[in-house]
């Protein structure tokens, strides 16, 4: 059996990091800070509008707090993955685009270590970055005949990940605590084109880039309290720690003139110029005779304390520059009910799941801060039969996310997610009379 979780680990290991690529967006907004941060939500709380800080169950991993790991029990072995499929929509000035992506999610394990200890390992994506469009401006008088168009092309792609390995210790009773040990990497690529359409052009690019390899770690404690006989009451709080990533920035100005066929790049660097920010969640949920799931969450993140990299046009100068990011604060409340949990009929056994959420940005663009987000869940889950146990589940849920700020582009989003969670009794002893 201690082969087999090895094994087993592994070649999840192994994977885990290729499937982290397997990303998409096509959201303009993407190409500021590190991109679209990614929700770190599973299939069991991803209908329930993301909660998890006060949720603990041996059912499923809980990577958003990891000292919920302590919960899973000593028989069980978990493995949890999920993709989604989007439809956006994105309006500006009476026009409008729609896109069809999709998304590699997230995967997890867990399982009882040692007693009173629980284990996690896994991958996630922190951030998404992918987009691709242009605009174009008339220069001169149309009616001395002396129009110029100005063209400018905004690509670029990439994202950050994180793979990790997590441990849950129950130290009394009511309390848990537990931590996250990440390895982080990524790495993004920028252009922007600018380019006229005069015989005698010149063209203009700017290559932004940056690779990241580090680490990240987050801790979590939960308080575990029966307040009645019917109901217990569960309050968690966790900390990611926040600090410089050790990355460089680069940015190669490259200017090329049709006309004479000459060619010039400029390369600039700023050292250490990327970070994540320090991150405290604090949420509570109550579960009401085993059956129904109420939660609430509180996330905020020093962002604004951050400096980014930024290229003064006027001065020519690529320097590390404040007031670029915002702080951002999360709400978000979720229920999940379950009608009868040990019932017998499948409808019982369903998970039926509704949540809300709403975050501020946390980065400005230009003088204006950037795009709030708020978004509506509801899913369901199903449970899995097989000769075993009726422990795993399929989980399906759907999303809207509207993004949108004051005279900026307006984004709408339909997602669906799908995440399958094997639960297996792999370490229960069996006896033959």
């Amino acid at each position: 059996m201690k082969k087999r979780i090895t094994v087993s680990l592994l070649a999840a290991m192994s994977i885990l990091p290729s499937m982290a690529q397997v990303s998409a967006t096509l959201s303009p907004y993407s190409q500021y800070g590190l991109g679209n941060l990614s929700e770190q939500s599973v299939g069991f709380n991803r209908g329930m509008g993301g909660v998890a800080y006060g949720l603990r169950s041996g059912k499923y991993v809980n990577m958003q707090n990891p000292a919920s790991y302590a919960a899973i029990d000593s028989l069980s072995m978990i493995f949890d993955a999920g993709v989604s499929g989007q439809m956006s929509n994105y309006k500006e000035g009476g026009k409008s685009l729609n896109t069809k992506t999709g998304s590699f999610d997230y995967a997890v394990a867990g399982f009882r270590l040692l007693r009173h200890v629980g284990m996690a390992v896994g991958v996630v994506p922190y951030t998404n970055i992918g987009y691709s469009y242009a605009h174009s401006n008339a220069i001169g008088s149309a009616s001395s005949g002396s129009t110029t168009t100005s063209t400018q092309t905004y690509v670029g792609s990439g994202g950050f990940s994180q793979v990790f390995l997590g441990a849950g210790w129950q130290v009394t009773k009511n309390l848990s605590l537990g931590a996250n040990i990440s390895y982080f990497w990524g790495n993004y690529a920028k252009t922007i084109t600018m380019a006229t359409n005069e015989s005698a052009a010149n063209t203009e690019a700017r290559s932004y880039s940056a690779s990241v390899s580090n680490y990240k770690l987050d801790f979590g404690a939960q308080w575990q309290q029966p307040v009645s006989n019917d109901d217990v009451l569960t309050i968690g709080a966790t900390y990611s720690l926040g600090h410089k990533l050790d990355a460089d920035a680069e940015l190669l100005i490259t200017n090329s003139n049709s006309s004479n066929a000459t060619v010039s790049s400029t390369t600039l660097t700023v050292e250490k110029a990327l970070s994540i920010p320090h991150t405290v969640g604090v949420g509570a949920s109550l579960m009401h005779k085993g059956s129904l799931l109420a939660a609430i969450d509180y996330t905020f993140q020093n962002w604004g304390s951050l400096d980014y990299p930024v290229f003064n046009n006027s001065k020519g100068t690529y320097l590390l520059q404040g007031g670029y990011y915002k702080d951002r604060h999360k709400v978000a409340a979720g229920v999940d009910w379950q009608p009868k949990p040990l019932g017998r009929k499948f409808y019982q056994l369903m998970h039926y799941r509704m949540g809300v959420s709403y975050a501020t940005p946390y980065y400005n663009i230009g003088t204006q801060k950037g795009p709030g987000e708020l978004a509506v869940s509801a899913g369901f889950g199903l449970p899995i039969y097989n000769s075993w146990n009726s422990r795993s589940m399929l989980n399906i849920s759907a999303q809207w996310v509207h993004s949108t700020g004051c005279d900026l582009i307006k984004e709408n989003m339909f997602r669906i997610n799908i995440g399958l969670t094997f639960n297996e009794r792999w370490f229960a002893k069996w006896k033959v009379d």
